[in-house]
């Protein structure tokens, strides 16, 4: 027999989309074929491109939002001690921040041993306890209940006998007499005397000072503080100012705060104003802020937005003819 002949088979090869045309399909038919898919590639690419367009913008905004959050923190970390002497939560055994004193001092009288030669200000908070301040704070209600300033800003001044009442001053001593030991007792005057003197005593430490130099001037009062509007030029206290240019007699300025910032009252934090930056101390009921009282502490308190704000000031001056003596019932 004659052998056949082996067929090779070959394997199929693809076929390229535009051979696979079923038979008789036309011209037209392939055509419109071809066009379809080519608007279909079209259109995934104009779409993929608006979504990488898309996505590029909400990377920028994202990034942007980071980067603007990321410097708010920086910020308040590197100022915020820089920008608060003291807070009110704090409990401040001593703070003390150092500035160049002023040349006010060379326009008065120099005494050695007390006048300002290093200057600054301080923050502590173990001078007088919270009983002790919640008595001064009585002393102050006591007093002040007496009367009243028409605007926001009423003070008690236990030396002169001065009282805020409507749009001017009366003397406590004398507008009331003898009524007045129904008000205040010894006890009173007695813890206030005591308080003044260990404000001292940490003025003179903090400044390195012979605490005898220091006498205690005028004027010294307790004041109260609200939101209501002023009526007098006296009521207007958020002025920034300069102690010793507004009283030639202050050279130490101190103030015991008898009221907490945040609870019983919102604002009314003391501002000190300096070229950078203004410190401020938020007051602590029991808190001593004190300070040498040229230009280089020029401050303000800032306007009580709600509640009352009560504290005392008590001032001292290295000239003995301008001392005052601790207050006493009549």
């Amino acid at each position: 027999m004659t052998a056949q002949p082996k067929l090779e088979m070959k394997p199929e090869l693809p076929l390229h989309p535009a051979a696979n045309v079923q038979p008789g399909a036309s011209a037209k038919h392939f055509q419109a074929s071809g066009k379809s898919t080519s608007h279909s590639v079209g259109s995934m690419k104009k779409n993929k491109s608006k979504l990488a367009t898309w996505w590029k913008r909400l990377a920028i905004l994202t990034a942007t939002i980071f980067t603007a959050f990321c410097v708010v923190l920086l910020w308040d970390y590197l100022h915020e001690d820089d920008l608060v002497l003291a807070r009110q939560a704090d409990v401040l055994e001593g703070k003390f921040f150092d500035v160049p004193c002023s040349k006010d001092y060379e326009n008065y009288k120099r005494f050695a041993g007390c006048t300002p030669t290093k200057c600054g200000r301080a923050v502590k908070d173990t001078v007088v306890n919270r009983e002790e301040a919640e008595r001064m704070l009585r002393i102050a209600k006591k007093g002040l209940s007496l009367g009243g300033s028409d605007g926001g800003a009423s003070i008690l001044d236990l030396h002169s006998g001065a009282l805020s009442m409507g749009k001017q001053f009366v003397n406590i001593y004398r507008y009331f007499g003898e009524q007045i030991k129904d008000i205040f007792d010894e006890e009173d005057f007695t813890l206030y005397s005591d308080v003044r003197w260990r404000i001292q005593q940490v003025i003179a430490e903090t400044f390195e000072l012979d605490s005898t130099r220091l006498h205690l001037t005028k004027p010294t009062f307790f004041s109260r503080m609200n939101n209501t509007n002023a009526k007098t030029m006296h009521d207007e206290y958020w002025h920034p100012h300069i102690d010793k240019v507004t009283y030639g007699s202050f050279d130490y300025t101190s103030l015991l705060y008898l009221s907490d910032y945040r609870t019983d009252f919102g604002g009314g934090r003391f501002v000190f104003v300096d070229e950078l930056a203004n410190r401020t101390v938020e007051p602590r009921i029991g808190r001593v802020s004190f300070f040498t009282s040229g230009s280089e502490n020029l401050h303000y308190v800032e306007k009580v937005e709600w509640g009352t704000r009560y504290a005392i000031t008590v001032s001292f001056s290295c000239d003995p003819a301008h001392g005052i003596k601790d207050p006493s019932l009549p």
